[in-house]
């Protein structure tokens, strides 16, 4: 087995365990909210509401940080410290006396943790290109496995012995997963000679490449269109399940259920994407999910709202993967990091605004209109994609072009 082998499969069982530990606290956070109270006797809503854009917020604002760090350190060192550094403010959590202080803690959490960010960084840099979509694809099957099981665990513990314990379950989870990484994961790192522009310049180089910036475009648009759903598909089942009983069980499984088939294609269209080309895979899923959530706006009955999501849902399974392998080949060995960073923190400022586009939405023209306005977002990423992404094969000449160019100017 290949070394960069053997570090997919330690990071892909580590980025299971830690997915596991975060989605187990994450359904019932408005819940412990409302348990917790307020200690300023501010509105429970509004907390509600913050601590999740919270943590949003300020890894937005982190991660690019992170991404030049892990560049000039390595990525070794950024993966370990989001879990460890993760364990311990989860950890802090469940003995949190107050909705501002689960806030706080929420905050500090997005300002050191970053885990998928870092962990893409570091197989990036360890892949062969040509198997940047294979490598990605088993992250993201790591990560929407365990974002598949943790809420089930979370709900089942919770159940049990109180909001409290799952969090010194994750606590745990995630130290597994950092001793992992330390002990079982080996990087060669050598840094490589800076411009001397500092991390603003580095940024700004990123930026400029060719695609990488519509790359970052496409992953807010696809992030946008997910994240939507996740208010609204809570308060659209019960009303088309009046009189029914097991509405969270029903629940439970339609948000469940992409995540388990975007599980079982993340892979298949990653390593479809190595050889057709990952710009092709993008923009014929996109489709996929923009036509599976059309029918979602006019369905009566919950299995039907089951079998579309999971429709959807293995689609953004060929969506995500190849976004990450795209970026990969955009990107040098020596700004990998910062290029994920700044993925990273695309990602959060679209987690952080979706919720409030899917219940605006919904407020504004009644559910059903929910799943339109995420059926136009994901056309709108098959069109950026389609007419502004280069494919990687001619960023790779391009590259070589570059650097040829280069040698000859020093002879």
């Amino acid at each position: 087995m290949k070394e960069w082998q053997r570090t997919l499969i330690i990071l892909s069982v580590s980025q299971l365990l830690t997915a596991i530990g975060f989605s187990m606290i994450f359904p019932f956070l408005p819940n412990f909210v409302n348990a917790l109270g307020s200690s300023t006797g501010t509105s429970l809503v509004f907390w509600a509401g913050a601590v999740f854009s919270a943590q949003a917020l300020t890894m937005m604002v982190a991660s690019p940080l992170w991404g030049a760090l892990a560049d000039r350190w390595g990525r070794k060192p950024m993966v370990v410290r989001a879990m460890f550094g993760g364990a311990v403010i989860i950890l802090l959590m469940g003995f949190a006396r107050s909705a501002e202080e689960l806030t706080l803690l929420r905050a500090v959490q997005g300002l050191i943790t970053g885990t998928g960010a870092a962990a893409n960084a570091l197989i990036a840099s360890i892949t062969p290109r040509e198997r940047s979509g294979y490598a990605m694809g088993v992250l993201q099957t790591a990560l929407w496995s365990g974002v598949a099981v943790g809420p089930v665990l979370g709900g089942i513990l919770a159940d049990l012995y109180g909001f409290r314990v799952a969090f010194v379950v994750t606590a745990v989870l995630l130290t597994i997963g950092g001793f992992l990484v330390t002990f079982g994961v080996h990087e060669e790192f050598e840094p490589a000679q800076r411009s001397g522009k500092g991390v603003l310049g580095d940024w700004g180089s990123i930026l400029a490449t060719h695609g990488v910036a519509v790359a970052y475009a496409t992953r807010f648009t696809a992030t946008l269109g997910r994240g939507l759903l996740v208010p609204v598909l809570p308060l659209f089942i019960p009303l088309i399940m009046v009189g029914s009983e097991g509405v969270s069980t029903v629940i439970g499984l339609v948000i469940g259920i992409s995540s388990a088939t975007g599980t079982l294609s993340a892979i298949y269209l990653g390593n479809l994407g190595d050889r057709i080309g990952h710009k092709r895979v993008l923009v014929w899923s996109a489709l996929v999910a923009a036509l599976a959530y059309i029918p979602m706006s006019l369905v009566h009955h919950p299995w039907q709202l089951l079998v579309l999501n999971a429709l959807s849902g293995a689609a953004i399974g060929g969506v995500m993967p190849s976004i990450s392998a795209l970026l990969t080949g955009y990107s040098t060995q020596s700004n990998v990091g910062s290029a994920f960073g700044l993925d990273n923190s695309v990602m959060s400022a679209s987690r952080a605004v979706a919720p409030l586009v899917g219940v605006g939405v919904a407020s504004l023209f009644g559910y059903r209109s929910a799943f339109i306005a995420g059926s136009i977002i994901y056309l709108l990423t098959l069109i950026v994609g389609a007419t502004w992404l280069p494919r990687t094969r001619e960023r790779r000449r391009e590259a070589e072009a570059v650097s040829s160019a280069t040698r000859e100017r020093a002879h």
